[in-house]
């Protein structure tokens, strides 16, 4: 058995280098490449269960955006304008719960932005750091959302376009992207909406 062993580690060995003379050594970077780094996450951003406070008003704009299409579609396959109330409500659940796997941040002119369907500033040559505890901030985010202004108000905002739905839930007075705040809404009220 060990000489059966021993050749085939010879064998091997050979192949190995066999290989790398037909092959030859991996080619080297062309001049013109750049690396592009993975954003830098403060301990915050990589371990609170909430959406770090320069983030909200991108995740709010998100949430908007997903709301408006699931009840676009939905609106769309009743063959009808409006939806009853108990679709509705089904949708914006639905709208909330959903996984949000296709979000994630990544850093652009030196800062930090989420990235994702509906959010408009996103570059090709950056990187994203995707899953972890990006889609179940943005669900809980969601359904706070939901909570504070109810079914109704939300569905009548969307009934009046997605300008309307960003307008209620990102840009009012208690917005996340509020003009006139710096930031948004303090922390301790920003824990507390999200609870």
């Amino acid at each position: 058995m060990q000489p059966a062993l021993a050749a085939w580690l010879a064998l091997s060995l050979l192949a190995g280098m066999w290989a790398q003379e037909m092959c030859g050594d991996p080619p080297a970077a062309p001049a013109h490449s750049r690396s592009v780094p993975a954003p830098q996450l403060s301990p915050e951003e990589r371990l609170s269960p909430h959406m770090p406070e320069s983030l909200r008003c991108d995740a709010c704009h998100a949430i908007a955006f997903q709301i408006e299409e699931q009840l676009r579609k939905a609106e769309g396959k009743v063959g009808r304008k409006a939806l009853s109330e108990s679709d509705y409500m089904e949708v914006l659940e639905r709208s909330c719960s959903q996984g949000w796997e296709s979000y994630g941040v990544q850093e652009l002119d030196g800062k930090k932005r989420l990235s994702g369907p509906g959010l408009l500033r996103q570059e090709p040559m950056t990187v994203m750091v995707m899953g972890g505890p990006w889609p179940g901030r943005l669900s809980k985010m969601c359904h706070s959302y939901v909570g504070e202004q109810g079914e109704a108000q939300i569905y009548g905002a969307h009934r009046q376009g997605l300008a309307a739905l960003r307008e209620l839930l990102c840009h009012g007075e208690k917005g996340a992207c509020a003009s006139g705040k710096a930031g948004g809404p303090s922390p301790a009220k920003a824990l507390q909406n999200e609870l």
